[in-house]
């Protein structure tokens, strides 16, 4: 039998396989945002302390770099792989599309990345331990690599946005994929943000200095850094908004930024207030309070972002090729890829799906619910939860709790079969799999045990072969 090379499908209830990524993800990026930003401010400090002569700044450095390493590296060492297991199993067609298009980019930012751990903590230790210049050769050194590993994932991250032109297309070459159309403006917002994030930890960090003159010297450093980081990051931002692929504009008008804007800019003119009173009044940043703006910037600015980046890329995971499903949109010719929507129309995803239980290959009326409910998690779970009430993009919620498998029929057969929505993949089933789907659909929306009725019709069909035995 002609088999897609699908893998089974990973779904968790109630929370839905998005979530999982996108939970361990925003806590990568707020570690990781920091680790960045704060590597420059430690290399920046240090020039400071060196030319003018101010060993006391070496102490603040020591303690921000402490802070660090429980804060950023211990949480980031444990979300990174973290990350690379949800992945694995939730996508595995769209990670093994960025290893064959990655590999060796990502090769060279492990290189970078163990550059930059090793870096932290001898930065850490070595403070007093050896002379001024090598130690700040050191520092630099550090920030470099930090950035280098940004530099080199924002080019996969916006691959996965899209790649901006036919040629990748053509000639499946990994510069193609990497210098895409919203490299540029992704990098020059992370980067921007980065500093932001790494000026309010510092500011945390800052908070606990008795030394007044100190904290003053300290505080007025840092905070015009994270005030033109935070302005720069907005401009690149209006400018990342005018990179991005038609579905991702009309999911960012019609459903981001009307949930997201009023958010977006409550953090830029709390951030940059919080910023200001904290160089005019360096003596009243309190740790309390720091902590309290911290918090708010990451609950209400980077889990938006981050859910806002990953929900535009959509109905795709990578380079507008791979459906978030899993299933292949088009053909790659320079990556000898062809597109499977059309071969999954003609024979079925229960054919093709090698997954697929034996006994649900052909649909009766014993097995349409079980087989429904598989097709569902197959074609829809990895952006939908399946449960009515779910947090995220529930199905049930989206057809309004509808008991009509016609109707239910009706838009699986007409705007997701032509493609008529830009931020959904197009599912094109044969009339057996969506009538499947819409009997499943309708009777979770009824309210009905789906478990319970399930094993009910197993023990009914296992009767019935009995008898006929």
């Amino acid at each position: 039998m002609d088999m897609l090379g699908m893998y089974p499908t990973f779904y968790v209830p109630a929370i839905g396989t998005a979530w999982v990524m996108g939970i361990i993800g925003v806590i990568h990026v707020l570690a990781s945002h920091t680790s960045v930003g704060a590597s420059f401010l430690f290399a920046l400090l240090e020039t400071k302390a060196y030319r003018e002569n101010k060993p006391q700044l070496l102490d603040f450095v020591r303690k921000y770099g402490m802070f660090l390493l429980v804060f950023s590296y211990i949480i980031g060492s444990i979300t990174g792989p973290g990350i690379w297991y949800a992945i694995t199993v939730a996508s595995p067609r769209g990670v093994s599309g960025l290893i064959h298009n990655f590999v060796w980019v990502w090769a060279a930012e492990w290189v970078y990345f163990t550059v930059e751990v090793i870096g932290v903590y001898a930065l850490v230790y070595l403070i007093g331990k050896v002379d001024a210049k090598t130690h700040l050769k050191l520092s630099w050194s550090f920030a470099l690599a930090s950035w280098a590993t940004m530099l080199l994932i924002v080019g996969i991250l916006s691959f996965m946005m899209w790649p901006g032109h036919e040629n990748w297309y053509q000639t499946g070459s990994t510069n193609d994929a990497f210098y895409n159309i919203n490299f540029f403006a992704h990098l020059g917002t992370r980067t921007g943000s980065m500093f932001v994030m790494a000026t309010v930890v510092g500011l945390m960090v800052a908070s606990r200095i008795k030394d007044m003159q100190l904290r003053r010297s300290v505080v007025r450093f840092l905070t015009p850094i994270g005030l033109v980081g935070g302005l720069f990051a907005v401009m690149m931002f209006l400018y990342y908004l005018q990179t991005l692929p038609s579905n991702a504009v009309v999911m960012l008008n019609a459903y981001l930024l009307p949930s997201y804007a009023q958010g977006m800019v409550a953090v830029f003119v709390v951030a940059t207030l919080w910023l200001l009173f904290a160089w005019w009044q360096p003596q009243h940043i309190y740790t309390s309070l720091a902590v309290v703006l911290f918090v708010f910037i990451a609950l209400v600015g980077v889990w938006p972002e981050e859910r806002m980046r990953e929900s535009m890329r959509k109905p795709y995971v990578a380079g507008q090729y791979i459906y978030g499903n899993q299933v292949i949109a088009r053909d790659v010719p320079g990556k000898g890829i062809a597109g499977e929507v059309d071969r999954i129309a003609e024979k079925g995803l229960l054919k093709l799906h090698p997954f697929m239980p034996e006994r649900l290959r052909v649909i009766d009326d014993s097995n349409r619910l079980e087989a429904g409910r598989l097709l569902t998690q197959v074609a829809c779970a990895n952006c939908h939860a399946l449960e009515r009430g779910a947090p995220l993009r529930n199905i049930p919620d989206k057809f309004h709790g509808a008991t009509d498998e016609d109707l239910i029929a009706a838009y699986l057969e007409g705007p997701l079969k032509f493609g008529m929505q830009p931020y959904m993949p197009r599912i094109d089933l044969p009339p057996e799999e969506v009538r499947a789907i819409a009997h499943y659909l309708a009777t979770v929306n009824s309210g009905q045990n789906v478990d319970r009725l399930i094993a009910e019709r197993r023990q009914a069909a296992a009767k019935v072969a009995m008898q006929k035995e």
